[in-house]
């Protein structure tokens, strides 16, 4: 397995509170990743932990590294790393601009002006994300009158955007109805042909569909980490086995 990113023995605390001890994963290239696990056991936060988005909170510590193509996040320019690991959040957070200027955000804040390339850039982006067919008469119109699933494959889009090499998902269809969720879940396996994909799911069925490779999270530790298939039919640790069986707590 070739890992794209990888967290060795790391470590967070938000002030005296320890929220992750000792995480160490490899997140397979090309591949679709879920965290799982009960609430506030720690995969929001190890999610966060990937592209900086933890620096946003005064009170962090963050102790170990995080690998990104051999080098240590942690030292890097987490603006500069953004363009490379790219974030979807819970609930879709569109602009308050037209659906072009939400995609040719990104690029003009890179320094790209040419308008032929941000054309090009909003087409490639809108059709990646599986919107381009349903948007491309509207383009000027506001992106905050799509639909909840369609803001959310926009949010991917704006995403793609900056060609990322890996999109992090934090529950993208926890706030979707069950037909834009079916929409998003294509999408994931879509996105995985040319991107890495990591998803915090709370729900497993989801994560069973999706994935290839799930980690199981508890008490802001990574109690096992193998291909999905397996975690869901012959877990290694008892209690990830009574977690997936809905026999947990």
């Amino acid at each position: 397995m070739t890992s794209v990113i990888q967290t060795n023995n790391l470590n967070l605390s938000y002030g005296t509170k320890q929220a992750l001890f000792e995480v160490n994963f490899p997140f397979a290239e090309k591949k679709v990743t879920a965290l799982i696990g009960p609430s506030g056991c720690g995969k929001s936060t190890l999610l966060r932990c990937l592209n900086r988005m933890n620096d946003l909170i005064p009170t962090c510590k963050i102790g170990g590294e995080i690998l990104f193509r051999d080098e240590n996040i942690l030292n890097a320019d987490p603006v500069e790393l953004r363009k490379h690991i790219g974030m979807v959040f819970q609930r879709p957070n569109p602009f308050p601009k037209s659906i072009y200027d939400n995609i040719a955000y990104g690029p003009r804040a890179h320094g790209e002006h040419d308008a032929s390339t941000l054309d090009k850039i909003v087409e490639t982006s809108l059709k990646g994300a599986a919107l381009w067919d349903e948007v491309k008469d509207r383009l000027h119109d506001s992106a905050l009158g799509l639909s909840g699933g369609q803001q959310q494959r926009l949010c991917i889009a704006r995403t793609l955007a900056v060609s990322p090499e890996i999109i992090l998902m934090d529950e993208p269809c926890s706030a979707l109805d069950p037909i834009a969720t079916s929409k998003i879940e294509t999408l994931i396996t879509d996105l995985k042909k040319n991107y890495t994909v990591i998803i915090v799911t709370h729900n497993m069925q989801q994560a069973a569909r999706v994935s290839d490779t799930t980690g199981f999270m508890y008490i802001g530790k990574l109690v096992e980490v193998n291909d999905t298939k397996k975690i869901f039919s012959n877990p290694a640790e008892e209690l990830t086995e009574r977690y997936v069986t809905g026999r947990f707590g």
